[in-house]
């Protein structure tokens, strides 16, 4: 229940009621009728109570008056405001329903709700394009583009107010390590762009910033001068209309300010911002009639904008109840119609109805400087179209890039010479295709254009699309776009195509299902493994070198479980081994190597054959436990914290490709040259590596324990 009711109804019941001979269960139901929203029942509860007394009341008479606003019935309303007023001097706060009332009959009258789009949004968002600043709402000025891909105008960004980004949040980094200023670069793309396409505007959005910083030193003349030329440029700029009035009321030219917020009015009457800038020249003028019936739009359009409400509150107390039922002598007026003046009770009458004929009048004039004055600063008898039509005609009105003056080459990367494809744009400002980027970074930290460090750019992996240009291509060069996406695609695809062409990795010898770490640091690598996870395939071939081939004929498939990437381009990529393969042919591709290739699988067995090759699997393994367990405990643990402890033996020696998984991990830690576990890869039977295994084990243990280095074969690529 609204505070003031309630503090105004425990009066009644608990303090005054044997005073006024009011009733305390007529009250009670008033308390349940304004629970329940029925205000018409509300308002006839305290009307009877205030037929009854021989005084009126004036709370009670307050409590009838909010009641019959709240009903919508606001003729009586004022009536009974105005026998309030008489009994004493009314204040601001004591009108806020009524307010309230006003404010949502203007709303429906005008139907309002038919200007904004089913999500509430008003015509100030309407009026936001694609190349509108979120934050100022004007055109893009000094566009800067931030980590998050989101495009502001520098000057907004860079003020004190603003923390993070207005799309997503993105917490800005204004100071770097050293607690510097970070100073944001403009997007030299971009900028280039706007001002090509929207040449006066942008140029009268440049003199608006000079005049801003003009003003902010108390160069208020140099300032205007700016203004003024500004909209000589761009005379639609509401934004730029406002601060000129702004600047106007600050040097008292109010007749000036009003002209501009009138002018405001005329190009986006749905604007809460343009009919309060108007309400406040007309405020500072002194046509305080004027400014209410501007700050009830104000409230019509945002009825959630608090401030204005109290300036309404403020005014209505000062002006509604005494200038617009100012006291002259009327003959044959009902005694109802009493009313307060500024100095004291009036002693005339005026109808009530006086101010709803204004009111209901106001909506064919908003767009209009006070009418009925001899001081009138604008043609009044000038006809607008409706709030309504004039919204649907502005809506549409977007800025659209002239097709003479769209040119695709301006929308090429400077790395490959083609259309911009997932673009990015980097700290110092410029803009490449995603991949040209991160290509461009394998080879050398610094952007690739101005060459500045981008280091801790590059640490951060901050490629995240520049969402403005992204839409720019899709809007105007959509069929452009989408070949290019085509010829991508189908790049991406080839890469994909691991039967047709694998990556080969020269590094170390690896096994199925033995982990494999790499530190990557080479371009070429760089390269083949960021494709190897963006084609999703996340497989490689690892194979040793070879003096006369380039790599070996045999090496194995490796999966990449995870990469994590280093402040200086580095990477250490965590692989298992999948699966063995032999080498069809040679290859290369973008610096790295690649191969035609055949996977291997083992000769299976069956009968009496696999019963003996079952009790060799079983006796080497017993042997190789035996080797492990004779290990130092310094060595073992380094081994298993490489590459694990010995898997269990398998239920089914020939149920993988590869056969048994501790064979592999065996042949991992054996101390054996590469050259020798290579012919061990590439053998087809189990039972000739089981063979083979079982005569290293018996070298390896009739020897002394080998150096530790080569136990731990540990192949990691520095």
């Amino acid at each position: 229940m609204d505070v003031r009711l309630e503090n105004h109804l425990d009066y009644f019941i608990h303090d005054n009621t044997a005073a006024a001979g009011l009733s305390p269960e007529m009250l009670a139901v008033a308390r349940e009728a304004f629970r329940a929203g029925d205000f018409n029942l509300l308002a006839e509860i305290y009307g009877s109570q205030l037929a009854d007394l021989r005084h009126p009341d004036r709370s009670l008479c307050l409590l009838n008056a909010d009641a019959l606003s709240r009903a919508g019935r606001i003729a009586e309303a004022l009536d009974s405001y105005c026998t309030a007023a008489n009994l004493d001097r009314l204040r601001p706060n004591e009108l806020g329903s009524l307010v309230d009332c006003i404010a949502h009959t203007l709303r429906v009258k005008e139907c309002l709700k038919e200007c904004t789009d089913s999500n509430g949004v008003s015509e100030d968002e309407h009026s936001l394009d694609l190349f509108s600043c979120r934050l100022c709402k004007g055109l893009l000025i000094e566009p800067t583009t931030l980590e998050c891909g989101h495009t502001f105008c520098k000057p907004c960004i860079e003020d004190d107010g603003v923390k993070e980004c207005e799309f997503c949040r993105y917490k800005l980094n204004k100071t770097n390590r050293e607690l510097k200023p970070i100073g944001f670069k403009v997007n030299v793309v971009l900028s280039g762009l706007l001002s090509k396409w929207f040449c006066a505007e942008s140029e009268a959005r440049r003199c608006w910033l000079e005049g801003d910083r003009m003003r902010n030193e108390q160069g208020f003349i140099n300032a205007l001068e700016k203004y003024n030329y500004a909209l000589e440029k761009a005379p639609f700029m509401c934004g730029l209309l406002a601060r000129r009035a702004e600047l106007h009321m600050a040097m008292n030219n109010f007749r000036q300010a009003l002209q501009d917020g009138d002018a405001m009015c005329r190009l986006t009457p749905l604007s809460p911002k343009a009919h309060y800038v108007k309400a406040l020249a007309l405020n500072k003028a002194g046509y305080n009639e004027e400014a209410l019936q501007e700050y009830l739009y104000c409230l019509a359009l945002k009825p959630d904008w608090t401030s204005v409400k109290l300036e309404t509150q403020k005014l209505s107390d000062s002006t509604m109840l005494s200038e617009m039922f100012s006291t002259f002598k009327t003959d044959g007026l009902p005694t109802s119609s009493l009313r307060l003046h500024p100095t004291g009770p009036a002693s005339h009458l005026k109808p009530a109805s006086h101010l709803l004929d204004s009111l209901h009048s106001t909506p064919r004039r908003w767009s209009h400087t006070p009418t009925g004055r001899r001081d009138s600063l604008s043609d009044t008898g000038a006809e607008t179209k409706s709030s309504c039509e004039v919204s649907k005609t502005l809506a549409s009105v977007r800025r659209e890039v002239p097709p003479q003056l769209l040119d695709s080459s301006d929308m090429d990367c400077s790395v490959c010479m083609r259309l911009f494809y997932e673009p990015v744009t980097t700290p110092c400002g410029h803009t490449f295709c995603m991949k040209c980027l991160e290509r461009c970074l394998d080879h050398n930290p610094n952007c690739p254009l101005c060459k500045e460090n981008i280091t801790e750019y590059l640490a951060t992996r901050g490629y995240h699309k520049t969402l403005l240009m992204e839409e720019v291509l899709q809007r105007y060069l959509s069929e452009e776009l989408a070949e290019r996406s085509k010829v991508y695609q189908e790049e991406m695809a080839e890469l994909s195509n691991l039967a047709q062409e694998v990556p080969i990795f020269i590094c170390t010898m690896a096994f199925p299902t033995i982990p494999c770490p790499l530190q990557v640091f080479e371009p070429c690598y760089r390269l083949m493994i960021r494709r190897s996870m963006e084609t999703g395939t996340k497989q490689f071939g690892m194979c040793i070198a070879d003096d006369i081939k380039g790599f070996a004929d045999y090496g194995c498939m490796l999966e990449v479980k995870d990469v994590k990437f280093q402040p200086d381009g580095r990477s250490v990529v965590d692989t298992v081994g999948v699966s063995r393969f032999r080498v069809l042919s040679h290859g290369h591709r973008d610096g790295y190597n690649t191969a035609k290739i055949e996977h291997l699988e083992d000769q299976k067995v069956e009968g009496e054959e696999l019963a003996e090759l079952q009790k060799l699997h079983d006796c080497v393994y017993e042997q190789a436990s035996t080797w492990f367990t004779s290990l130092k405990d310094n060595m073992k643990n380094q081994i298993v914290s490489h590459f694990g402890q010995l898997p269990e033996k398998d239920p089914d020696i020939q149920g993988g490709a590869s056969g048994p998984a501790w064979c592999w991990w065996l042949l991992a830690v054996l101390p054996l040259e590469k050259r020798a576990q290579l012919s061990i890869l590439a053998m087809t039977t189990l039972r000739e590596r089981l063979s083979t295994t079982r005569r290293v084990l018996s070298l390896v243990t009739r020897k002394h324990p080998p150096p530790r280095e080569r136990i731990l074969h540990f192949p990691l690529k520095l």
